[in-house]
C-alpha cells in the first residue's frame, strides 16, 4: 500500500495565553496543501523503517511513523511491516510533515490490516502523537485551538489560487520562537477573518511567532515583504516557522533572492 501524508499550513496562528501546565493557548486555521511525502507499507518477517529523501532525526523506533504503529499494536494484532518513507515535506518548517506521516500511517493500518476504527477513534489515537496529528484524519480546513489539538472543521475553500510556499533553510526552535512573544487575545478570531474576502485577511490575519522570527533572523522579514512585492495576495509564517507562504492569483516570476532558497508552487 502506498499513501502519500500531505503538508499543511497555518492561516494566522494566536497565542492566546499561557498555561498553568506550561503549554500556551493558541488559535489558528489548519489548511492542506498538495505537497506530499510519499510511504510504501508491505508484509514482512520482521517490522522495520527505512526512510529516504530528506533525512530525519530518527529511523528507529522514536520516529512517529513507528510510535503510530506501536500505539495501535497495544490494541490490535497487527502484521509484521516494512514501512519505506521518502521525505519531501521540509522538517521543522511549521509544516506538520511529521505528523502528517504519522496519522497517514494510523490510516493506512486501519485499511491494510482492517481494522474496525472510524476516523473519530483514529484522531482518539492520533492526539496522543502530537497537538496537530489528529488534522491530518479528515485533512481538510480547520479552526483549531487549546494546544491546537481541539478542532472543528470550516467551509473554506482556496481552489483555483496558487501558493508558493518558501522554506529558507533556518529551523527556529519552540524556545527561540515563544521567546519574545506576550500572550494576547486576538481583537478578531481567525475562524473570523477567513470568512472575509482573501483581500483583506493581510493585516488581519497574522502569525504571532513572526514577532520573534523577525527579530531572530531579520531576512524573514524581507522574505515577506519581497513576496507582497511579487503581487500575493495574502502571505503569512506557517506555525512557528521558518517556511512562508504567498496566496497570488496566478503563478509568477521569482526573484533571484527567492530562488536560493529551497520553494514550491502548487496549486489550491
Amino acid at each position: 500500500m502506498i499513501v502519500h501524508p500531505n503538508a499543511k499550513i497555518n492561516l494566522g496562528l494566536n497565542i492566546v495565553r499561557k498555561r498553568d501546565d506550561g503549554f500556551h493557548d493558541i488559535e489558528t486555521v489548519f489548511y492542506p496543501i498538495p505537497l506530499n511525502d510519499v510511504m510504501e507499507i508491505t508484509r514482512d518477517k520482521k517490522t522495520s523503517f527505512i526512510a529516504s529523501g530528506i533525512d530525519i532525526p530518527s529511523n528507529g523506533g522514536d520516529n512517529l511513523v513507528m510510535k503510530a504503529y506501536s500505539l495501535l499494536k497495544q490494541d490490535f494484532e497487527l502484521e509484521e511491516l516494512k514501512v519505506h518513507l521518502l521525505k519531501v515535506i521540509p522538517i521543522g518548517a511549521g509544516l506538520g510533515g511529521g505528523s502528517a506521516d504519522a496519522a497517514f500511517m494510523l490510516k493506512a493500518l486501519r485499511d491494510y490490516c482492517r481494522l474496525p476504527l472510524s476516523n473519530d477513534q483514529l484522531k482518539t489515537y492520533a492526539a496522543k502523537l502530537g497537538s496537530d496529528c489528529s488534522f491530518f484524519i479528515d485533512n481538510q480546513a480547520s479552526y483549531a485551538w487549546g494546544r491546537g489539538e481541539l478542532m472543528k472543521p470550516l467551509d473554506l475553500w482556496l481552489k483555483g489560487y496558487h501558493l508558493l510556499l518558501v522554506y529558507p533553510n533556518l529551523h527556529i526552535s519552540t524556545a527561540q520562537a515563544y521567546s519574545r512573544v506576550t500572550p494576547k487575545a486576538p481583537p478578531i478570531n481567525v475562524q473570523d477573518v477567513v470568512t472575509l474576502p482573501l483581500e483583506e485577511w493581510k493585516d488581519k490575519l497574522t502569525n504571532d511567532f513572526e514577532i520573534s522570527a523577525f527579530e531572530i533572523y531579520p531576512e524573514l522579514k524581507k522574505l515577506k515583504d519581497d513576496l507582497y512585492a511579487m503581487g500575493a495576495t495574502y502571505t503569512c509564517m506557517s506555525g512557528s516557522g521558518s517556511s512562508f507562504f504567498g496566496i497570488f492569483k496566478e503563478q509568477k516570476e521569482l526573484n533571484n533572492e527567492m530562488k536560493k532558497y529551497s520553494h514550491w508552487w502548487v496549486e489550491l
